[in-house]
């Protein structure tokens, strides 16, 4: 039998840096080679050794693992077994102990996780935005009529044609520069890539302009950089703990908790964005059918403290809005 899947608790708390007892150990840290993801992977190293004086730098050695996503390139990836492809041979390596922790877009985590393991930190949260890339346009209004607009993401596809339903949606992936590349060769005439990874990577002058929420929203964890560990690992996890942003974990854990309610993955388009104003959490939640002709979304408040409850609340809202053949279509 596989082994059995979990819904993650993600860290929300900060301890003191002496917890981690980092003297003389050495750090196995895993990502994917993209640019993108080994620029999230220094920015990891990068805080673990200002938040904890005694670590140095070479006790951290970063782990590059080709992921499936990586290597399948001419299939979207609900034809291929979904965004955790991404993640799938980093988990593996954590499981087996080749890792002690890995770094990942927190968009790219599955709703569930192995049993084994947990988010034990997340940075504090880059801008959730999405981004036009077009040469023509400044706006998804302004696109051209039956324009071509390349992009992986079911949610991003989604909305699109709910706001413009005779846009041409064509299936485009890879990294930032190769999506970048195709734009310029005049593949399509536009896509939409995430803010946050633009800004990591010092490209943001290459956007049109930054989407307002209002018009496409996030996806669940959009932004927010989540590193990966063991549960028994007790010393890797305080040592995470000494740079865990605990709003942006408040944040997460709530959009998770509603993914979770919707069962969602890759092939469901959904859209997530939760947001503090002291003690009290906003979220905001759609799902939609993929051609954009059915497009439900709420927005719920509450306490901090009860993030993952009103995540799984507004989950099972949205379910009961849709009905059940929006979620058969999928």
């Amino acid at each position: 039998m596989p082994a059995p899947k979990r819904i993650i608790m993600v860290a929300q708390q900060q301890h003191s840096a002496n917890a981690a007892q980092p003297i003389g150990r050495h750090f196995r840290l895993g990502t994917r080679g993209s640019p993108l993801a080994l620029a999230q992977a220094a920015e990891v190293a990068q805080r673990l050794l200002a938040a904890n004086p005694a670590l140095e730098s070479d006790q951290i050695k970063t782990v590059i693992v080709h992921t499936s996503g990586d290597r399948i390139q001419d299939r979207p990836l609900a034809e291929v077994g979904g965004k955790g492809l991404f993640a799938k041979e980093i988990e593996d390596q954590l499981t087996s102990g080749a890792l002690d922790f890995a770094v990942h877009s927190a968009k790219d985590l599955e709703t569930r996780l192995p049993a084994d393991l947990m988010i034990a930190c997340v940075l504090p949260r880059e801008d959730p935005r999405d981004v036009l890339l077009c040469e023509h346009a400044r706006s998804i209004a302004d696109l051209p009529q039956a324009a071509c607009v390349g992009t992986a993401s079911l949610r991003r596809a989604a909305q699109l044609l709910h706001h413009r339903p005779d846009l041409n949606i064509v299936n485009l992936r890879g990294n930032v520069e190769t999506r970048l590349r195709k734009l310029r060769d005049g593949d399509v005439d536009a896509t939409l890539l995430a803010l946050a990874g633009l800004k990591r990577l010092q490209r943001t002058e290459d956007a049109a302009s930054v989407i307002d929420v209002t018009d496409i929203l996030p996806a669940v964890g959009q932004g927010a950089i989540a590193i990966e560990c063991r549960i028994d690992n007790t010393g890797v996890r305080a040592l995470l703990a000494t740079i865990n942003d605990r709003d942006s974990a408040i944040c997460l854990a709530a959009e998770r908790a509603m993914l979770a309610a919707l069962d969602g993955s890759c092939r469901t388009p959904i859209g997530g964005l939760a947001r503090l104003d002291g003690d009290t959490l906003a979220l905001d939640g759609l799902v939609a059918m993929a051609d954009g002709s059915a497009l439900h979304r709420l927005l719920r408040a509450g306490p901090a403290s009860d993030g993952q409850a009103l995540g799984a609340q507004l989950g099972a809202e949205l379910r009961a809005l849709a009905g059940p053949k929006l979620f058969e279509a999928w």
